[in-house]
């Protein structure tokens, strides 16, 4: 039997009503988890600019800061004078009129992206954890060994921090590698997620988790683990 339009009616005005405060509940919790330091930089992270996001209100939206070096490093940043969430998910950097300078959206946790039509993209990135990521790519700059499992070497390889496609860095083999590594022949590295990402020019991609601070196992793991250690 049909519902009475009435009892429909009053239906979806309940479901409206559910609705509404959760959306303004995320809208709330986004902002919260906003609030403090942030880094605004370039994809490869060449410029990068610091960024406090207050919980102040301003006339167009909420208070932010900017270090003094932001607008030499990301000219846009001169236009922004205030933040704001807009509908559920998006944080905007915004200028003196409450107009958009560049949209966020959140692509992984902690991280936002932005795209300012003809410069490219850009991300926003809790500072600490933006800091932590530098710290690590300085540590895997340099001579780096693969072995085998039985210690046997195999091929010696430098980390550079020179920019190559996208995240990515070039890296360099040492002569003498055995034929399967000079076969992959890895010219970009980055790390991705936890793992240490070894990139050939056909786009082959061997991966590597750290075992601890000083070595790294080729994944999946097999009988013969390929490993890499520093030094030579």
């Amino acid at each position: 039997m049909p519902a009475h339009p009435k009892t429909a009616a009053a239906a979806l005005a309940a479901l409206l009503a559910l609705a509404s405060p959760a959306g303004a509940q995320d809208a709330s919790s986004l902002k919260k988890e906003m609030i403090g330091q942030w880094e605004l930089a370039t994809t490869d992270r060449s410029k990068t600019c610091v960024v406090t996001l207050k919980g102040d209100a301003s006339p167009q939206g909420f208070k932010l800061e900017l270090e003094p070096g932001c607008a030499a490093a990301l000219p846009f940043s001169k236009e922004v004078t205030a933040w704001n969430i807009k509908g559920l998910d998006i944080v905007r950097l915004q200028d003196a009129a409450g107009q958009p300078v560049i949209d966020f959206t959140e692509v992984e946790s902690g991280i936002f992206e932005g795209l300012r039509t003809g410069e490219g993209v850009y991300i926003l990135q809790n500072l600490a954890a933006a800091r932590s990521l530098a710290k690590s790519m300085d540590q895997m700059i340099g001579d780096w060994s693969m072995v085998r499992g039985n210690g046997r070497p195999v091929c010696g390889l430098t980390l550079t921090n020179t920019e190559a496609t996208g995240d990515n860095f070039q890296v360099f083999l040492k002569p003498k590698c055995d034929p399967a590594v000079a076969a992959f022949a890895p010219n970009q590295w980055r790390l991705d997620h936890g793992r240490m990402l070894l990139l050939s020019a056909r786009g082959d991609i061997w991966q590597f988790e750290a075992d601890d601070n000083a070595q790294w196992r080729r994944v999946p793991d097999s009988a013969d683990p390929l490993i890499m250690i520093r030094g030579q």
